[in-house]
């Protein structure tokens, strides 16, 4: 989109000044990478129940965890629900997708969405096996939750790097015990999930994640609320969305979108003295060439206009592209051109040749 193109020069123009544009040198096997490219693939064993399975651009199969390792990709984030239909995202079926990620060698994160099914703004419902618990009684059952889980994937020697204590809790989570409206509960939640998290991973990074990672106002008002209150937290964790932004503000675009998120992630970085993680973003799927160019934008302010405080990008579900879903990056069921951005900066960290 034309109105990319400033954008993008800008991004070239700050790379260059920074000596990138693959001149990195590849990091040692032993060292921390230095920017995760992730997606949340956790779909993935129910399409596959489904007989849909991910191909590369040449058409060959490919199981989905080693296809986003080839992509570039170094990390996957999963999801956990209580008590799914069906099983799926249950703490049994993100063991099966952590094997799977340990096996390539991709970091993991765990986002545990405290309900049996979606958590995000408009809908944090709490488990049924928990809905009649006093705010004690739903305290102890999370943490419960969050450790068994957690419990579960060490014995089988998987290595959890993140945690996310919540999915887009920008109106609380667990209604109505801990909707915003009550941000003393909101925050003793968030920290019992914090505490469950650290007595089972204690290096284990805990996050916690609100949506419209433009919007400074939200994110003073979240994280001074849960620092009030005694709210624990080790990294801030940001959905960024062009198509939802501009659904919510139809002023805004995908340059504004991104200016604005920059501009927030160094504002509470500083503010609140913690990393950032866009752990969740997409971009629509019937415009490839402009989605990879706003990835690629993306991408390369985090790496390069955030003094190093951004840590990395997700994509949200690359490979889902049935059901009517528009913010997807493939398209029957191989990777557009959007998974380029990754690929080609993955090439350009020195993950891949």
């Amino acid at each position: 989109m034309k109105h990319l193109a400033p954008l993008m020069a800008a991004v070239i123009a700050v790379a260059a000044l920074c000596g990138c544009g693959g001149q990195t040198e590849k990091a040692a096997a032993n060292r921390e990478p230095e920017f995760w490219l992730g997606a949340d693939i956790s779909a993935t064993t129910e399409l596959e129940s489904r007989g849909i399975f991910s191909y590369n651009t040449e058409g060959e199969r490919r199981e989905n965890t080693l296809l986003m390792k080839e992509l570039g990709l170094n990390a996957v984030r999963l999801r956990v629900w209580v008590d799914p239909r069906g099983g799926w995202s249950d703490m049994h079926d993100v063991l099966t997708m952590a094997q799977r990620a340990k096996q390539h060698d991709m970091a993991i994160m765990i986002d545990f969405h405290y309900s049996d099914w979606w958590a995000d703004p408009a809908k944090q419902i709490t488990p049924a096996a928990w809905a009649d618990l006093d705010f004690e009684g739903l305290k102890q059952a999370m943490a419960q939750h969050t450790a068994r889980t957690l419990q579960l994937l060490r014995d089988n020697d998987i290595d959890v790097k993140w945690v996310q204590v919540g999915n887009e809790t920008r109106n609380g989570f667990m209604w109505p015990m801990g909707h915003i409206d009550n941000m003393e509960q909101y925050a003793a939640l968030t920290t019992a999930g914090y505490d469950a998290v650290k007595s089972v991973y204690p290096d284990a990074i805990v996050i916690v994640h609100i949506d419209n990672g433009y919007d400074n106002e939200l994110y003073n008002r979240i994280f001074d609320g849960l620092k009030e209150h005694g709210g624990k937290w080790d990294m801030i964790g940001m959905s960024l969305y062009p198509y939802w932004a501009h659904e919510e503000h139809p002023e805004m675009n995908e340059e504004t979108t991104l200016r604005d998120c920059i501009a927030n992630v160094n504002a509470v970085s500083e503010k609140y003295g913690c990393d950032v993680m866009i752990v969740e973003t997409g971009v629509e799927a019937s415009n490839p060439v402009s989605g990879k160019a706003f990835m690629a934008a993306l991408i390369d302010a985090m790496r390069h206009r955030t003094g190093g405080r951004c840590k990395g990008v997700f994509y949200w579900a690359p490979e889902c592209c049935h059901g009517g879903y528009k913010l997807g990056a493939f398209a029957d069921d191989r990777p557009t051109v959007i998974m380029e951005a990754f690929t080609e900066a993955a090439r350009d960290l020195g993950y891949i040749e």
